[in-house]
């Protein structure tokens, strides 16, 4: 998991995933003598993904959209729709606004939001799409109760079934990019504390491997 999350610092609008914890209590766990208490052991039951905002850069790019608060974009792919918070959108040669994976953003209410590659583009914070003097469409931008969607391969978030999209408030900017939520640092030293703790418990098994191979031979020798 978090050699995943550092693997994605550099993807936009990419969210981390982090641990749940529970505590887990050993089948010969013994009382503690004046409380009565178990002993108990953290585990990690399964794990979240950290909806936090990244920090958003600017990119001058007037195809490149980021959301401040709440909110993810619309996008029919070819798995049914999807939502993701990466905004590095491009044209297609259809006019077609799309992901950086061809993928069409979807227009509030369905449908595709249809361009022309010399004019300028202008969106609004709520989402309006203008070329020329014309509107030619409203991002689809909405927003879903965080035990409602799950993290997909390729940055987007697929709903669960019987899921319902609620309007989002967050605001467009044009121009800028939300970057990673994945703190580099934080991640990197807990990798590497999780790599020695690993090879401390790699040893202590290969101890008492050795300590039972020394007792087996020991009582061999006592027998013969």
């Amino acid at each position: 998991m978090l050699a995943n999350n550092l693997a994605n610092v550099e993807t936009g609008g990419y969210k981390a995933d982090r641990e749940f914890y529970s505590l887990y209590t050993s089948l010969d766990a013994t009382a503690d003598g004046q409380t009565g208490d178990l002993s108990t052991l953290p585990v990690i039951e399964n794990h979240w993904t950290d909806l936090a905002q990244g920090d958003l850069r600017n990119t001058t790019n007037p195809l490149d959209f980021a959301i401040d608060g709440e909110g993810l974009f619309g996008v029919e792919t070819a798995r049914g729709v999807r939502y993701t918070r990466n905004g590095n959108f491009k044209i297609l040669p259809s006019g077609a606004l799309a992901t950086s994976d061809g993928s069409p953003v979807r227009a509030q209410g369905g449908g595709q939001i249809l361009l022309q590659q010399n004019l300028p583009v202008e969106v609004q914070p709520d989402g309006t799409v203008r070329q020329g003097e014309q509107t030619v469409g409203q991002l689809e931008v909405v927003s879903f109760d965080r035990s409602a969607i799950n993290k997909e391969g390729s940055n987007y978030f697929a709903p669960f079934a019987g899921a319902t999209p609620k309007p989002a408030t967050g605001t467009i900017l044009q121009g800028k990019l939300e970057q990673s939520n994945v703190g580099p640092a934080e991640s990197s030293v807990r990798l590497i504390a999780i790599m020695r703790q690993f090879e401390m418990l790699q040893k202590a098994a290969s101890i008492g491997n050795d300590i039972n191979t020394r007792a087996i031979q020991e009582v061999a020798r006592v027998v013969t």
